[in-house]
């Protein structure tokens, strides 16, 4: 008996009719339908992140302790301004070991100076030999090179005191800062970053298989939209998120744009297919595996595979197997079956 009733009900489900409250049974549900809307130049619209066109690591060119720190992140800093100092004291003695070794230096070339002039005369009465005057020209010219060559050492010497002074080598903002007072860092380790004070550009990243657009705008809250150029186009898609990352400039001033802020960008890309639609949000299913939109074909509803290109607050441009003589489900989709029966909602 179980079973006969089980079936019973079964025929009555895949019917399509139900029954209401008082037992009578009801047509189909209502659902609400929409023709697909061609587009021949549909809108990209991504978020992009405002950056500097030139940012710097800096770091000293020399190793040490930090005993001074500037600055802190965020700061506006000028050209030539002292971010960071470390401890001199060894690059101090270093410069007076070079400068005397230059001492030293200069009194041996002074010395085989003047042996070498004292041989000339005593070679030019007969009194040496030729071999011993040309053995004192090479002790001569070994001095010389060797005063050369400590004078180089002082040089370096005094450029490395200089280096125990991170100074910013252009005017900008310095976006992070890492280098501590006390710290011990080596040459070339990075303590702080500086976004040059020039003009602002954005950082998009496109979905794979989409060719940057050469062209154009940004979104702010508050402004007309502004026209970016495209600048830069990095060389391989990110392994990871599978996305190409590009720079635009932005034309006009653009020093107020904050560093770091999130903007809309928009571009116009040339699509001539007639498969590209445009429908309402509420026509999207992402039920399962894939998105799709569900076709309604003699008073039923079929699963009809989409590919998304973009996504807007109120609207979807897709990409499908579909006209705009089809009539579509925008609303309610969530509650379809494939085959299911519907009456559609007058216009």
């Amino acid at each position: 008996v179980l079973s006969v009733l089980f079936m019973v009900f079964l025929v009555a489900g895949c019917s399509g009719e139900r029954s209401d409250e008082s037992g009578e049974t009801v047509g189909p549900p209502w659902v609400k339908t929409v023709s697909p809307q061609p587009t021949g130049a549909w809108a990209l619209t991504l978020s992009g992140e405002v950056r500097a066109r030139y940012e710097t690591p800096l770091s000293f060119q020399v190793s040490g302790r930090i005993i001074e720190r500037s600055v802190d992140s965020g700061m506006v800093v000028e050209e030539g301004q002292t971010l960071f100092r470390l401890d001199a004291r060894d690059l101090e003695e270093n410069l007076r070991a070079a400068r005397a070794e230059y001492a030293a230096a200069e009194s041996a070339l002074a010395l085989a100076a003047s042996d070498l002039e004292r041989d000339r005369k005593l070679l030019q009465e007969n009194h040496i030999s030729r071999q011993a005057f040309e053995r004192q020209q090479l002790v001569e010219r070994e001095a010389r090179t060797r005063l050369d060559a400590t004078e180089s050492r002082v040089e370096l010497a005094r450029n490395a005191l200089q280096y125990a002074n991170l100074n910013s080598p252009a005017d900008g903002v310095l976006t992070t800062v890492t280098g501590e007072s006390g710290q011990v860092v080596n040459a070339g380790q990075t303590i702080a970053m500086l976004a040059y004070r020039d003009d602002r550009e954005v950082e998009v990243y496109l979905p794979e298989g989409v060719k940057p657009p050469e062209q154009g705008n940004i979104l702010v809250r508050g402004q007309q939209p502004r026209d970016i150029t495209l600048r830069e186009v990095a060389g391989s898609v990110d392994a990871l998120s599978r996305t190409l990352r590009t720079r635009y400039s932005i034309a006009g001033e653009s020093a107020e744009l904050s560093l770091g802020s999130i903007v809309r960008v928009r571009f116009a890309l040339d699509h001539t297919d007639s498969n590209t639609l445009d429908l309402p949000l509420g026509a999207l299913d992402e039920r399962g595996e894939g998105s799709f939109v569900w076709e309604v074909r003699d008073g039923q509803v079929y699963p009809v595979a989409i590919e998304v290109l973009d996504i807007g607050p109120e609207r979807v441009r897709i990409h499908a197997d579909l006209t705009a003589d089809d009539r579509v489900v925008s609303l309610g989709t969530h509650l379809l079956r494939d085959g299911m029966s519907v009456r559609e909602l007058e216009q």
